[in-house]
């Protein structure tokens, strides 16, 4: 005969239905505070800094772009958005847009594109590839007025070292200087010879990191090197890509240094700043026109770089 047990009396609580007890809110203890000023002490100099120095200056800006302000001038004539009116309906406006659009166009992909492949050339394991990264990467950090000046020598039609080699073959050096279509082509030659070594070094970066195991693994199933270079390496490397193109981008719209040493006058290379600089520093001191141009270029930062993190980045693989 079997025998039964009786059930045993439930240990936990009888607590009647009602609401879900709430979460105890946390308390504000010594080391939250702590922790708290911790936080303040070492954040609070940085953020001070960027208030000072980046957007108070924008704001600033900002207001003296709906200004009739000749620079120097004590006083100044608020025109609300005249500036703005003034540059989109003038002759120079779709020149200085396309001029932009052309120099970061071409600067952007052709430093991302030599500097990837100069990656691949670096990449190899071969003697003298350290010396040779050293080389590639040295133009990034010299600075842009002797990259300038030393371009100008070898592009002066009179008596440059391009020049030179041309008479040697019996050909005329092309008017560089003074032809403003050519003039574009030299500052974004001279450019994408800057700032090649930059992308190359952050693909170079992207490379060695890549998965071995999934590249031996394509290799034993028969993948040639350019097979596994378009289908496992590319598609791996557009986290690196990505930001590439948002820092290339971003410093090609800002150049500057190259356009102002290499062609003075901006004839046929003034991009939006350096029309913002000719404007406001050259023979015409319209510091409030200047600044309704920097406002534009903003804007056009701003949008790129908010379209790039919105779209772009959905076509990047992270794992």
């Amino acid at each position: 005969m079997t025998r039964q047990l009786a059930p045993q009396p439930s240990t936990k609580p009888n607590r009647p239905p009602g609401p879900a007890a709430k979460i105890p809110h946390r308390r504000w203890t010594a080391r939250n505070r702590r922790d708290f000023f911790v936080f303040l002490a070492m954040a609070l100099p940085n953020l001070v800094l960027i208030a000072v120095f980046t957007y108070r200056p924008l704001i600033s800006n900002m207001y003296y772009s709906t200004l009739d302000w000749t620079l120097g001038s004590p006083s100044a004539t608020v025109v609300g958005l005249a500036n703005y009116v003034t540059f989109f309906g003038s002759n120079d406006a779709p020149k200085v847009l396309g001029t932009t659009a052309v120099f970061t166009v071409v600067t952007v992909g052709g430093s991302m594109l030599l500097g990837l492949l100069v990656a691949l050339a670096l990449n190899a394991k071969v003697r003298g590839t350290t010396f040779a990264r050293s080389a590639v990467f040295a133009p990034y950090v010299l600075s842009g007025v002797g990259v300038g000046l030393v371009w100008l020598f070898i592009f002066d039609p009179g008596y440059g070292v391009l020049a030179w080699l041309l008479r040697g073959l019996g050909q005329q050096s092309p008017q560089w200087i003074n032809d403003p279509q050519l003039s574009l082509v030299m500052v974004i030659i001279v450019y994408v010879w800057k700032n090649l070594g930059y992308c190359a070094v952050v693909y170079l970066a992207g490379l060695q990191s890549l998965p071995q195991d999934v590249m031996e693994a394509a290799a034993l199933d028969g993948a040639n090197g350019f097979r596994r270079f378009l289908s496992i390496s590319l598609p791996l490397l557009s986290p690196t890509t990505f930001f590439l193109l948002i820092t290339t981008m971003l410093s090609s719209l800002q150049a500057f240094d190259l356009i102002r040493i290499m062609t003075p006058l901006g004839t046929g290379t003034s991009t939006l700043i350096y029309e913002a600089y000719l404007q406001a520093f050259g023979a015409y001191n319209r510091a409030g026109y200047s600044a309704a141009i920097s406002v534009v270029l903003f804007a056009i930062l701003l949008v790129i770089t908010v379209l790039q993190l919105r779209f772009v980045e959905r076509k990047v693989h992270y794992s």
